[in-house]
């Protein structure tokens, strides 16, 4: 119960998130996906996995349980393809659940085109908040939905590389 939000018997009754590992070719990520959405897409290696999914389980109220569902096997799909090389967007269903700024942010992150960056600053700009850009790069580091936000292409304004939950390796 304490794991999971509520014993495993009753978590399996009612509504729940369930979690998987997802195998990449940057490492596994841990998934976690409701009956109809995606809430949780990182890195199983990432420092602050642990909070970052304590977390998760407070914003969406719901018992964890491992398993699998029809969300999780359609992200592991699209995964796939995007790695191949077949695929450059992703259309499984995300659960953007956050304050208004930073639902703002990530929906604007998600208009970065593959095979593009923007800086910090540019995302502000274009969200219509030029001077908010340290609030843009708390909002993109918040983000629990790897790849499929994708907080990768967000670069600092001189071009390089600058943190990366997942590791700037995999940036």
């Amino acid at each position: 119960a304490r794991t999971f939000g509520a014993p495993p018997g009753k978590s399996r009754q009612r509504e729940c998130l369930v979690v998987a590992l997802v195998e990449t070719p940057l490492g596994p990520m841990l998934a976690a996906a409701g009956p109809e959405a995606v809430c949780q897409l990182e890195f199983a290696d990432r420092r602050g996995l642990e909070r970052s999914y304590d977390g998760m389980r407070r914003v969406f109220g719901l018992p964890v349980v491992p398993g699998d569902n029809d969300v999780l096997r359609q992200l592991r799909g699209e995964l796939a393809a995007y790695f191949r090389g077949e695929r450059r967007d992703f259309s499984v269903p995300c659960a953007l659940k956050g304050t208004d700024f930073q639902e703002r942010t990530w929906r604007q992150l998600q208009r970065i085109p593959h095979g593009r960056t923007a800086s910090y600053e540019e995302v502000a700009t274009a969200m219509g908040a030029p001077t908010a850009v340290r609030a843009v790069a708390r909002a993109n580091g918040t983000n629990r939905l790897y790849l499929l936000v994708p907080c990768h292409r967000v670069i600092a304004k001189d071009g390089s590389l600058s943190g990366y939950g997942g590791g700037v390796w995999r940036k």
